[in-house]
């Protein structure tokens, strides 16, 4: 509802305030069209989901309120709301645009943020258990390389691992261990989570500029006295970012499923079989780390690119399509299951 304010509020889709008015009124009241995550190829906008965004406004559809779903016409009449008359260009103007798929991408990415800082904190806790070193954060490997993201990584290692340049007493227990390199899940936690966190920055990005663009089509351009047909409604930008994001964070999945392997391993982390105190009858984390891997399976199927995959529809007319909302709907999937 709000992004589909946003974009109609800017000005180049015909309509009048008075719909603008509505969508954010639904919003202030608690009013949520039943929108259905199928239905939508993405172009042409995510026509069947925005239709079923836009039904309540003309007293149709169902909605939820206050926790409970309904038809929307008898709320409406409950409320004092006339449902609305569409004008010229207002009933296209409300199905037509990416914001299905920018609405679910933009929690999916918010979620994901947060667990780029929680996936660093996991890994930090996974070396000093098992006994690892903070050498492969010095600086000086991740400067002659450049990424950014590798680089605040291993700084914010190195800052919750040593803050202030003053390793934990864990560590200085190993310091002269005949260790010489960690596995690749502690070793190259920057050069994996940094990725991770500039994947996230592109993602932002383009979520923000869909967010605040005019995505329908026609559009109306009243200071030219032009009407013009174009494409924005191709929801290319959105699916390929979130394909993108799928597989970013489901490396931060793969990764810390790996380091869970080795933590359970007695062989592997001179800890307890399974970090059970006392094995037999009690298998500790040994089912915890079996669902891990199960979930990290999962993820590689999910992580399959929406972007890539295109179907005709509308006689041949509209015969490229971006399956926009599938990659929102399955990045998501992602991102929970992490």
């Amino acid at each position: 509802l709000l992004l589909r304010a946003q974009n109609l509020s800017l000005g180049s889709s015909g309509v009048r305030p008075l719909i603008v008015e509505r969508l954010i009124e639904f919003l202030n009241l608690g009013i949520h069209p039943v929108v259905f995550r199928q239905g939508s190829v993405g172009a042409s906008g995510d026509l069947a989901p925005l239709s079923h965004l836009a039904l309540p406004l003309i007293g149709e559809g169902e909605v939820t309120y206050r926790g409970k779903r309904q038809p929307s016409a008898p709320l409406l009449k409950k409320l004092g709301l006339s449902p609305i008359e569409l004008g010229p260009k207002e009933g296209l103007a409300l199905i037509n645009g990416t914001q299905f798929m920018t609405s679910l991408g933009t929690l999916s990415l918010i979620q994901a943020e947060y667990l780029s800082g929680i996936a660093d904190l996991a890994g930090a806790i996974s070396l000093e258990a098992l006994k690892g070193t903070t050498v492969a954060f010095d600086p000086l490997i991740h400067q002659v390389r450049g990424q950014q993201g590798q680089i605040e990584t291993a700084a914010r290692m190195l800052k919750i691992l040593a803050p202030g340049g003053r390793e934990s007493a864990i560590a200085k227990s190993h310091e002269d261990c005949d260790r010489v390199q960690d596995p690749y899940s502690l070793r190259c936690i920057p050069q994996v989570h940094g990725m991770t966190r500039d994947t996230l920055k592109f993602v932002r990005e383009i979520i923000t500029r869909e967010i605040n663009a005019v995505t329908d089509n026609p559009l109306v351009f009243p200071e030219q006295n032009k009407v013009i047909s174009g494409g924005n409604f191709h929801g290319q930008y959105v699916s390929m970012a979130l394909d993108f994001l799928s597989i970013a964070i489901a490396e931060l999945g793969s990764i810390s499923e790996q380091r869970m392997e080795k933590l359970i391993n007695p062989a592997l982390s001179g800890l307890p079989a399974f970090l059970a105190r006392e094995g037999g009858l009690n298998s500790g984390f040994m089912i915890v780390q079996v669902a891990a891997a199960s979930i990290v399976s999962e993820n590689k199927t999910l992580c399959h690119p929406a972007s890539v995959d295109s179907i005709p529809t509308s006689a041949d007319k509209e015969d490229h399509v971006s399956m926009g909302a599938w990659s929102a709907v399955k990045c998501g999937r992602v991102v929970t299951n992490v």
